[in-house]
């Protein structure tokens, strides 16, 4: 609750200083009265362009917001693409065979977000993507590697997510499309398998 109420006034106070943003309706009309578009929170895209802000406050403000959006404890340095994408994805209804904002699987999920952030197109199935990670331990998960579940020893890969950070990962869940769930929950602890990292080079 204090952690909301901090948030709010950080988020209003910002708000009141860039309350108005200046646009030109089009570049040919440059030279014509410029249209005033009120904005609650800053931009968090990242492109300055003509905007002043200091780039950090939009930052704090970004990642307080994703914070708040996904349950994570951040350090400001995370890849904000990629939490801005997940947060995008978050609620979406588990479809089978799908990959859409409307529903998707858990590996359609997957390969939307890394094309998306990495410009990366994976292999449609969970099975197909473990082939081509590079294997990584437990213990060296980095923010974008990706989860691999499967049902006891000599069970086929049946599921898979994206890794955040603090044992957390997104995935599209059949009992709930694309949410953020946590590796020491029972479930999913007994039920990892690997992790690995897909080559972004």
């Amino acid at each position: 609750m204090k952690n909301s109420i901090l948030y709010c006034l950080a988020a209003a106070s910002l708000a009141l200083s860039f309350f108005f943003e200046y646009t030109p309706d089009s570049p040919a009309s440059a030279g014509r009265a410029y249209a005033a578009t009120a904005s609650l929170l800053p931009d968090f895209s990242g492109d300055n362009g003509d905007d002043t802000r200091p780039a950090t406050s939009r930052d704090s403000l970004a990642y307080g917001y994703y914070s708040q959006a996904l349950g994570l404890k951040l350090t400001y340095n995370e890849d904000q693409n990629l939490l801005r994408t997940v947060t995008d994805w978050i609620g979406t209804p588990y479809r089978y065979g799908s990959n859409s904002k409307s529903g998707t699987d858990c590996s359609g999920f997957v390969t939307r977000v890394f094309k998306e952030v990495y410009g990366i197109t994976l292999q449609r199935s969970s099975r197909s993507m473990f082939e081509k990670v590079k294997r990584v331990g437990k213990d060296e998960m980095q923010s974008g590697d990706l989860v691999f579940f499967r049902r006891g020893p000599g069970q086929p890969i049946y599921h898979v997510g994206i890794y955040l950070q603090d044992g957390k990962f997104a995935h599209s869940a059949t009992n709930g499309g694309v949410m953020i769930s946590s590796l020491n929950q029972a479930y999913y602890h007994r039920n990892f398998y690997a992790a690995g990292r897909v080559e972004t080079n």
